[in-house]
């Protein structure tokens, strides 16, 4: 990779801690904003130069379509308990990062969640051990996924998905489905599992 002009790490360096954050890359009003850009087509040439150096993928058609190559991007951030509100990947709820494996699965997952309580046992997932999420993975029913719901994170099966009524069943008798209604409740689908991870103490 070639070596970057002080003005493109600047903007490389935004790119990252925008990413880690939000869990999005910034757009080029963004980017103009925080650099004093006078328009989004500044920093527009300049993405076009990171990219050609081999820093970042720019994808076509998206506002926010900036994407770390993978030496860019080769650790996987894994996080701890969720403030209620925040975004996922804040970097106060960052325990850590793990280096990202060549498997092929590997390559897919944006972040580690450790899991809390004991909802998911009956399918072999555990209190501490690390689920790993994909936020570009589809999203269907029988899927296990983290959801946010009015500012709560919980990792729960999808049963149902309609635009009245989502179900989301934990995997343990001793506790009952969560029914939102998302036209009354706020509920977003951060990600699905695709992968677990248990640490060797």
């Amino acid at each position: 990779m070639k070596n970057l002009t002080k003005r493109q790490e600047e903007i490389l360096n935004l790119i990252k801690s925008h990413i880690l954050d939000l869990g999005f890359p910034p757009t080029r009003a963004d980017i103009s904003r925080s650099l004093g850009f006078k328009s989004p087509n500044a920093a527009e040439q300049h993405l076009r130069a990171i990219e050609k150096k081999g820093f970042i993928k720019i994808l076509s058609g998206a506002s926010r379509g900036i994407v770390l190559n993978d030496s860019e991007n080769d650790q996987i951030p894994v996080i701890g308990l969720v403030a209620a509100g925040g975004p996922i990947l804040a970097e106060e709820n960052i325990e850590k990062t793990i280096p990202r494996s060549n498997n092929l699965l590997s390559s897919d997952i944006d972040y580690y969640l450790r899991v809390k309580g004991d909802s998911m046992v009956d399918i072999g997932i555990f209190e501490e051990d690390l689920i790993g999420v994909s936020k570009s993975a589809n999203t269907k029913v029988g899927s296990v996924v983290v959801a946010r719901i009015n500012n709560e994170v919980t990792v729960k099966t999808l049963i149902e998905m309609s635009q009245n009524k989502v179900v989301l069943r934990p995997e343990n008798r001793k506790y009952d489905d969560i029914i939102v209604n998302p036209q009354v409740e706020e509920l977003a689908i951060e990600g699905s599992c695709i992968a677990l991870l248990r640490e060797s103490i």
